[in-house]
């Protein structure tokens, strides 16, 4: 097997299902960001290290992150449960991820935006991690699940309309 010397090309929206696997992949390191958060809060308290750990962890989840759940809910998903009862039934228990999720996402962002009001350790540690395990689990199952059945579900118009939509979501016009 040869290795090329150059690294690969980041999928674009010519790729949404692309697109959608590298930004789970930014979720998971973020994650793991999170986590490693928390030990440093453990050891050194709020420095200007946690402070910009924290910033670009709320950053991301507040923008990338919500943009990506909305790709999926409004885009990607809606598309793929009509396809079958095994598909809805996997969409409807990605939903209910979003939504806790999106409950607990509600709890660590202010944390993060200010982490000085962190002042149960403990309890913010119970947080990053029912949060980072559920993304984990999360991921996993639409990276097997989902995203493999949609590439070969989906066919190149509606993968046309799902990165059209995902780049207009982002402010950019679509390459096609």
């Amino acid at each position: 097997m040869t290795h090329s010397p150059f690294p690969e090309a980041a999928p674009d929206f010519t790729d949404p299902l692309g697109l959608l696997r590298a930004c789970h992949e930014r979720i998971v390191q973020h994650c793991a960001t999170l986590e490693r958060l928390v030990e440093h809060l453990r050891a050194h308290g709020v420095d200007a290290e946690a402070r910009s750990a924290a910033g670009k962890i709320h950053h991301y989840f507040s923008t990338a992150g919500q943009h990506h759940h909305q790709d999926e809910e409004e885009d990607l998903f809606p598309r793929l449960a009509r396809q079958s009862l095994k598909l809805a039934d996997l969409v409807h228990r990605l939903r209910q991820d979003h939504a806790r999720m999106d409950a607990l996402w509600q709890q660590l962002a202010p944390l993060l935006a200010a982490p000085g009001r962190i002042d149960d350790l403990d309890a913010f540690a119970a947080q990053v991690t029912e949060f980072a395990s559920l993304q984990r689990s999360h991921v996993a199952r639409e990276n097997e699940d989902l995203l493999e059945m949609a590439r070969h579900i989906l066919s190149s118009d509606e993968m046309k309309k799902l990165g059209k939509r995902m780049a207009e979501r982002r402010g950019r016009s679509a390459p096609f």
